[in-house]
């Protein structure tokens, strides 16, 4: 297969291959979905030493505790009947720091969980829904542990999850294409990346070197490049992404992407990083402007030191799947809305949404 023209309409963004024929049709795809998301959880909890624990879908609001992911998406929001006001959660990045604590986890210790959000503003496309699922994961560290060396380490570990999983499922459904994951992933900087493709934006930046490489980490996302602008925005109070750590290199965080043949495209599998502490919590929330959280309970805590050191990350679930299937767009592996055009769209080009 190969990808077709691309389509975009006022509401939506859409990529058509010019001849689609899905390797396994709607109960075929059912099926290997419960496989992929029970073997990869498996193989989670193995390397990383995970306990599954239950999670929230609202959090109180104004605790600090729900994410804004690039600092403005704004969370669906209700009031209950006794007045409380609550939002449905766009990730867990700080709840489950929280939970680390009031459950006793020790360093070497984490958690993983089934995360289901709600996040308003997307612009839904083939990879981008209005309702995400991921296995978000949380680590207790140590401060010696706060450094690239340990991130990579554990960035080899998630990747050589996936790629197993990938050479696991594509055995037991044989009428899937053979893997094509590469064997190692590559480590790159944002600020390295700016240099090497100057005059890319920074999405076709990941285009050409997921292309080269197959599989890619991004290191320092939310960090300002030359011009300014961070290469992906990233909220100020999870990820450490301002520290500076080699080459005069900065971040402690990252994406994991992969080359993806059938969208002829970078595919982002998991957002990560060792989280911030006191220190650079205090320095992103004053390059941000937003120097007044830091009076919000979650945020106190954290100063003050209540909170445990963590590594912690989001893997998307229906992403995995997509990829592992041979999906082109994520409707094929999840439930979800879509704008009319949008179905009407993939209707006549042969991709059931499901």
């Amino acid at each position: 297969m190969h990808a077709g023209i691309e389509t975009q309409t006022s509401n939506t963004r859409l990529k058509l291959p010019k001849a689609y024929l899905p390797y396994l049709d709607i109960r075929e795809t059912e099926t290997a979905i419960k496989i992929i998301k029970d073997t990869f959880q498996k193989k989670l909890s193995k390397t990383l030493n995970l306990q599954r624990i239950s999670a929230p879908l609202i959090v109180n609001a104004n605790t600090g505790l729900n994410d804004n992911l690039s600092g403005v998406e704004k969370p669906v929001s209700f009031s209950t009947k006794d007045g409380n006001q609550v939002e449905i959660v766009q990730s867990l990045a700080k709840w489950k720091r929280e939970a680390l604590r009031r459950y006793g986890f020790l360093p070497g210790e984490g958690i993983y969980t089934d995360m289901n959000a709600i996040r308003p503003d997307e612009l839904v496309d083939n990879l981008h829904s209005f309702y995400v699922d991921q296995w978000d994961w949380e680590m207790v560290i140590t401060e010696a542990n706060r450094d690239l060396a340990f991130l990579k380490r554990v960035v080899r570990r998630i990747y050589s999850i996936i790629r197993g999983t990938e050479r696991e499922i594509c055995k037991q459904f044989p009428s899937l294409p053979k893997p094509f994951l590469p064997s190692r992933i590559h480590f790159v900087h944002s600020e390295e990346l700016q240099r090497m493709y100057p005059d890319l934006s920074p999405k076709e930046r990941e285009d050409a070197i997921a292309r080269t490489f197959g599989a890619v980490f991004i290191i320092g996302i939310g960090y300002p490049l030359q011009d300014g602008a961070p290469h992906d925005g990233r909220a100020a109070d999870y990820d450490d992404w301002i520290t500076m750590t080699e080459n005069g290199y900065h971040g402690l965080n990252g994406d994991i992407i992969v080359y993806y043949p059938l969208l002829d495209q970078a595919v982002e599998l998991s957002s990560m990083g060792i989280r911030v502490d006191p220190k650079s919590l205090l320095e992103q929330l004053e390059l941000k402007g937003e120097l007044h959280k830091r009076t919000l309970p979650y945020h106190q805590k954290l100063l003050s030191g209540e909170l445990p050191l963590t590594i912690g990350g989001g893997i998307g679930q229906s992403r995995l799947c997509m990829i592992f299937l041979r999906k082109v767009h994520i409707g094929e592996v999840q439930v979800s809305v879509w704008p009319q055009e949008m179905l009407q769209s993939c209707q006549n080009a042969g991709i059931h949404l499901l």
